[in-house]
């Protein structure tokens, strides 16, 4: 009977202590990133002007500008960020895994995505386009029938094509250098992604037009964390919240897309002050 007890109390005590260890990991979330001394943010390596690598092998861009405020206001020193390479399919998987705290990857809000992943404020609005090349220029979906159509594997445009539009083939690959390159290549009639991304590349690449610059609705880009890390997306939310004062995103576009876009993109059909669209 006196060992049936030990035995009851120890599974009671085991039981409260790793209750109290699930707590203490979302509790303590930012407790742990100023215990290390950096943020660890995952980003893009090749989607300028949003998140890339310069020629001096530096991060840039818009979600790279926001990472380095994130540093700053956490950490006290926007240097104090260090930067994890993701691509669009693995970037739920770096938060699962511990991988990276924040995601700031371009990342589309979906309904499929907030199961897994927690998804802060908005920061940026986008929608689906579609490029070709000047001479064969898709302007409506159906002209895609038949003809195949590239993608990067696990973002929005694949989503959205393969179950809207199963009569279209789709060519997938990873990385966007590989999916821009297999439009250069004329392996497919036309590449679907971010109409942000894609009225930036038309300006680098003479000979491709925005055939299609809006598909389906709007959706919001949005920091994304490990699903029910609460303390870490209360402390994104409102720094979103209070940045609308000095209208830092728009000074972000300022400094990282204005350069790129010039006045062909109107500021306010991209950019989220406040988290509110």
């Amino acid at each position: 009977m006196r060992k049936l007890l030990f035995s009851f109390l120890a599974l009671i005590a085991t039981v409260f202590l790793t209750g109290c260890g699930n707590d203490n990991s979302s509790a303590n979330a930012i407790d742990k990133i100023k215990e290390r001394g950096y943020v660890l943010i995952g980003v893009f390596s090749d989607k300028p002007p949003f998140g890339f690598i310069d020629k001096d092998g530096k991060n840039q861009g818009y979600d790279i500008y926001f990472a380095k405020r994130i540093a700053k206001d956490l950490l006290g020193d926007e240097s104090k960020v260090k930067f994890e390479l993701v691509e669009a399919a693995s970037r739920v998987e770096f938060l699962t895994s511990d991988k990276v705290d924040i995601i700031l990857a371009n990342f589309t809000k979906t309904e499929e995505r907030a199961k897994v992943v927690d998804f802060a404020l908005p920061y940026m609005k986008v929608s689906l386009g579609v490029v070709s090349p000047d001479g064969e220029i898709i302007k409506d979906i159906s002209e895609l029938k038949g003809k195949k159509l590239i993608v990067n594997k696990g973002t929005t445009a694949d989503a959205y094509f393969t179950k809207n539009h199963p009569e279209i083939e789709l060519l997938k690959f990873d990385q966007n250098t590989e999916t821009f390159g297999a439009l250069l290549d004329k392996r497919g009639a036309a590449l679907s992604h971010d109409n942000t991304l894609l009225f930036a590349w038309v300006k680098e690449n003479p000979g491709f037009t925005v055939g299609i610059q809006s598909i389906g609705n709007i959706d919001s880009i949005a920091p994304a964390v490990k699903k029910g890390n609460e303390v870490l997306l209360k402390w994104i939310n409102n720094e979103i919240m209070s940045l609308e004062k000095e209208q830092f995103f728009h000074k972000a576009y300022d400094e990282t897309l204005k350069p790129v876009y010039g006045d062909s993109v109107d500021p306010e059909s991209v950019v989220v002050e406040g988290g509110k669209i």
